[in-house]
């Protein structure tokens, strides 16, 4: 006799494991994308030789258009949304580049060992957490303190021009990024992170701060003016 039961549970735990691996893809299509037109974006800055558009104009519009995608998150919309957010951010991030380039001889090299080192973190750390499928939902609480409290320290690294502290503030970013690709990418593995497109939010700014904090450390330790 069949323990309806059991089968019942297993297609539950079926269609499961179907909805967890359909976040999953679509989470790291959609980040693909956002990364290719993120590149484009700041691309198109440096040729045109953009200026940064400042702390608080990119604070503005970062929070903005992440309220907005998160408000948007269950439409299609919000993939609209989240395109602008990443478009916003690479268009950024390209003055930084063309700084580098500029004050430094070996620019160039910086920043290819900034996307280097970013991709082996990316790539090591999400691997990690779907090769063993542990669960870093303990991460939670301490990420966001963590991020918060650095957040607000690098505030205050810029307003009053403390360049050991931004430097700090860089490595704690490092740490703290890194933990969040492992704490997101176990969230989509065990249910915890069921809408993609927040999941692409948050894994994309997780790179864009690794990158830029990698970038800035390098540039201390290993710029050549």
């Amino acid at each position: 006799m069949v323990d309806e039961s059991r089968v019942t549970q297993a297609g539950v735990g079926a269609e499961g494991a179907l909805a967890t691996n359909k976040v999953l893809r679509n989470t790291y299509a959609l980040l693909s994308l956002t990364l290719v037109f993120s590149a484009i974006t700041a691309g198109t800055a440096m040729a045109m030789n953009a200026p940064h558009p400042g702390l608080l104009l990119t604070l503005g519009g970062y929070f903005g258009l992440l309220f907005l995608t998160n408000w948007l998150r269950n439409s299609v919309w919000g993939l609209f949304s989240v395109f602008a957010l990443t478009g916003f951010m690479g268009w950024t991030l390209g003055p930084i580049l063309s700084a580098y380039l500029t004050m430094f001889s070996n620019g160039g090299e910086l920043i290819m060992m900034a996307f280097g080192g970013t991709g082996f973190i990316f790539l090591g750390l999400s691997g990690y957490a779907l090769t063993t499928q542990k669960d870093f939902s303990f991460l939670g609480s301490f990420l966001v303190a963590g991020i918060m409290v650095a957040f607000l320290a690098g505030l205050g690294a810029y307003f009053f021009n403390l360049p050991a502290l931004s430097l700090a503030v860089s490595a704690a970013f490092v740490l703290l990024m890194s933990g969040l690709i492992l704490y997101q990418t176990s969230e989509i593995i065990h249910g915890g992170e069921t809408n993609y497109i927040m999941a692409t939010v948050t894994l994309y700014v997780a790179i864009f701060n690794l990158l830029t904090s990698l970038l800035h450390l390098l540039g201390f330790f290993l710029g050549e003016e």
